[in-house]
């Protein structure tokens, strides 16, 4: 049985559409989507969901729900009704698709959709992008093995060197200076060159968004900031050196504050972005935080990427059990950007 959602009841107007990913369909991309369409969504944009059909058809299949009826397009200048479907290309489901899953052709189908949606935002087809999870392994099995995930994979089509992952929780944001890197990796990436870069992207990125001045927070390595050198020397060496310079440059940034109070202060409303410096740091705070809200964005690159902060979670795909809230808060926060709403 077809349904039709209430988004599909609005008007098209003259807003560029939202392309959303549909992710791996062995993981729960296909669940939060096809449950964000059944959910009543409003929105000031229309959606081209990015992926094959047969995907979603196999998730309401498998949970017994019913499948919103979504139109068929070939092109993004094509798309007339607020919900379409872009497929990348002629493939069927594999003989031996399962959920939950490493796949190769659900990789391989997960890169081209991605590559598809950022396609159409570099040639301003699309406002912007919204990603469901996509899976390391199977986009490994699938021949990527340059492209650990999303960032990467956009850094290449977009020809950039420097990106950064934000991520947004109701009450905070946190961009990381690193994300995927050992934690002996991610410290001898702290220095003052390396900081003063991200803090720029940071500043140009959140300006360009639509937010006056932006009040960024530079967090501490070291337990209490280094207590002047005596518990570790980045502090003095790295990080106030590359404070004093963005300052010079007109970026609002204060630092280097501790990590044990940095994140709270940031709450409270004294802080618009925190600068993390490594993985753990940031994820812990939002996640702690408010896990289910929570989102990521991508700066560096020239348009505007969303995306839920949860990965594929294999070992509920399938199940009807996935939390679609991650998704509808990552497509109302590309929207707030795309508008210029963002604060």
């Amino acid at each position: 049985m077809q349904v039709v959602c209430a988004l599909a009841g609005r008007r098209v107007g003259v807003s560029k559409p939202i392309a959303i990913t549909l992710g791996d369909p062995a993981g729960i991309g296909p669940e939060v989507v096809l449950k964000t369409l059944l959910a009543n969504p409003q929105s000031r944009h229309p959606w081209v969901l990015v992926g094959a059909l047969w995907s979603l058809q196999c998730c309401a299949d498998a949970l017994g729900l019913p499948m919103p009826k979504v139109d068929k397009i070939v092109a993004f200048s094509h798309t007339t009704s607020p919900v379409s479907i872009l497929e990348p290309a002629a493939l069927a489901a594999p003989k031996d698709f399962c959920f939950g899953e490493v796949q190769a052709a659900c990789g391989d189908l997960a890169v081209r959709s991605v590559e598809r949606a950022a396609h159409a935002c570099l040639a301003a087809e699309a406002a912007a992008m919204v990603t469901a999870p996509i899976n390391k392994e199977a986009i490994h099995a699938a021949g990527y093995v340059h492209d650990i995930g999303h960032q990467e994979i956009l850094a290449r089509m977009s020809g950039v060197n420097q990106t950064a992952t934000m991520l947004m929780t109701p009450g905070l944001k946190v961009v990381h200076l690193s994300t995927h890197k050992s934690l002996a990796q991610a410290v001898s990436y702290v220095r003052r060159d390396t900081v003063l870069d991200k803090l720029r992207l940071l500043h140009d990125t959140l300006t360009r968004w639509g937010m006056q001045r932006p009040r960024i927070a530079l967090a501490a390595l070291n337990p209490h900031g280094g207590e002047g050198g005596l518990l570790g020397a980045e502090e003095v060496e790295q990080l106030t050196p590359a404070v004093a310079d963005a300052v010079i440059l007109g970026i609002d940034v204060t630092g280097p504050v501790p990590a044990d109070s940095v994140f709270n202060r940031a709450i409270n409303g004294e802080f618009d972005v925190v600068l993390a410096l490594y993985h753990d740091q940031g994820h812990i705070a939002i996640k702690v935080h408010n896990f289910h809200q929570s989102t990521t964005a991508t700066l560096g690159i020239p348009f505007v990427r969303t995306s839920v902060d949860h990965g594929t979670a294999f070992d509920i795909a399938g199940k009807g059990v996935a939390d679609p809230t991650g998704l509808r808060a990552a497509i109302e926060a590309a929207e707030t950007i795309v508008d210029g709403r963002l604060t």
